[in-house]
């Protein structure tokens, strides 16, 4: 069994800050993968972030990571403590406005190849695998936290 968690991070100011994100997938309870990286907007849009870019971005990240290890045919389970992402990408919310559109449709158009893969909503307390990824990122280009703490 395949399990991937994400997660992302805006700060000092949600949105306009900087993004980041943290993901990591396990199979059978061993990490195969991790990845941690700030997001970098196009050009002329650098004020476009924000926490649901971050988090998208997280779980776009596993998408790709898993279709490029020819792993998106087994089974697979997403964790986020993102309702938003969860929601929109495998329950009934619909996509409507924001900086995180694009990187969401993106995300839609990529989970049309896995299918056996469902995601899940857990407390930001059981995501710290991902969470702490995450926030390293932001540690490390000099950010100050001003709304989540460390």
């Amino acid at each position: 069994m395949i399990k991937a968690f994400f997660d992302g991070a805006c700060e000092p100011t949600n949105p306009g800050g900087v993004a980041a994100y943290g993901a990591v997938i396990l199979r059978d309870g061993q990490k195969i993968w991790e990845d941690s990286q700030v997001f970098y907007p196009k050009g002329g849009h650098e004020m476009e972030t924000s926490n649901n870019v971050a988090e998208y971005s997280g779980f776009k990240a596993i998408l790709y990571h898993l279709l490029a290890g020819g792993l998106h045919l087994e089974p697979i389970e997403v964790f986020g403590d993102s309702n938003l992402v969860i929601q929109q990408m495998f329950g009934r919310w619909k996509i409507r406005g924001g900086f995180y559109v694009p990187v969401a449709l993106a995300c839609k158009k990529l989970l049309e190849k896995f299918p056996r893969i469902r995601g899940h909503w857990i407390p930001r307390e059981q995501n710290s695998i991902a969470d702490e990824l995450s926030k390293a990122q932001l540690i490390k280009a000099g950010v100050k936290f001003e709304i989540q703490p460390l």
